[in-house]
């Protein structure tokens, strides 16, 4: 007759083990899993930055890295050769007492910061890295220079660093467009694509203050900023769905074309 103990460990359903075929966040791998997957092709890094600031009355401040990570991942899985390292939390940007939900850091820190994890993807065993994130200003020269100069060096090599930039730009002055042929206004910070995108990745995970997108507009020249450029009171998960599948469709479409090299 068999021990009880045993007897409850035969009607125990089996433990479920976490499958990795499909894990491309470097940060949820083992090195073995790592090393296995490069050796299996899948060479190419993307670095994708985020940024914590203020997000208007109505999206978390860290919103840009929460949406990013699930962009990285999104774009890593249809590519199928790549894997998506952490994403940087802190970008270009300056703190302030009256909105305080930034934490920035200068251009010349994010370019020696940028150089810094590519030449670390490239000592791993990556044989090429992408550049990318949410960013505007001056911002978009530093990740094309640091690529253009990185790739200048280590291209003798076979080796090559690229910038993608039509997630964020092309895929923006797009959206744009489609905003303003639905007679929704365009809008940048913390307005519709914004607010949109979150409420459709993180709707129901407190990424976004539904009671405040009534809040979610501009206020009127000479009042106190509250971190909204434009108006996001239009916000919808389905419009957030438009905008996140046009980055993942927008990035691997360039980033292929960049693997692939000139025709």
């Amino acid at each position: 007759m068999l021990p009880a103990l045993a007897i409850v460990l035969l009607v125990l359903p089996s433990p479920v083990f976490a499958q990795t075929t499909d894990n491309v966040e470097f940060e949820m791998m083992t090195w073995p899993e790592v090393k296995a997957a490069l050796a299996a092709g899948k060479t190419t890094a993307l670095i994708y930055t985020g940024g914590t600031e203020h997000r208007g009355p109505q999206n978390v401040n860290g919103g840009h890295n929460l949406m990013a990570r699930e962009t990285v991942k999104a774009i890593a899985l249809k590519l199928g050769n790549a894997i998506a390292l952490p994403v940087l939390p802190y970008t270009p940007n300056n703190a302030s007492a009256a909105l305080p939900g930034t934490i920035g850091l200068t251009n010349e820190l994010l370019g020696a910061i940028l150089e810094r994890l590519s030449e670390q993807a490239i000592v791993s065993g990556f044989k090429n890295v992408i550049l990318m994130g949410y960013h505007g200003g001056g911002q978009p020269n530093v990740y094309r220079d640091t690529a253009t100069k990185l790739d200048a060096k280590y291209a003798p090599q076979g080796i090559h660093i690229f910038y993608c930039d039509e997630v964020y730009s092309k895929q923006m002055a797009d959206f744009d467009a489609y905003l303003t042929s639905q007679s929704l206004t365009p809008g940048g910070h913390a307005s519709i694509p914004d607010t949109s995108e979150m409420l459709y990745l993180g709707g129901d995970k407190g990424w976004v203050r539904k009671d405040e997108i009534k809040n979610a507009v501009r206020p009127p020249q000479g009042q106190p900023g509250n971190g909204v450029s434009g108006d996001g009171r239009a916000s919808t998960a389905e419009l957030g769905k438009r905008v996140f599948d046009m980055k993942i469709e927008y990035a691997v479409r360039q980033i292929q074309a960049l693997l692939a090299g000139p025709k």
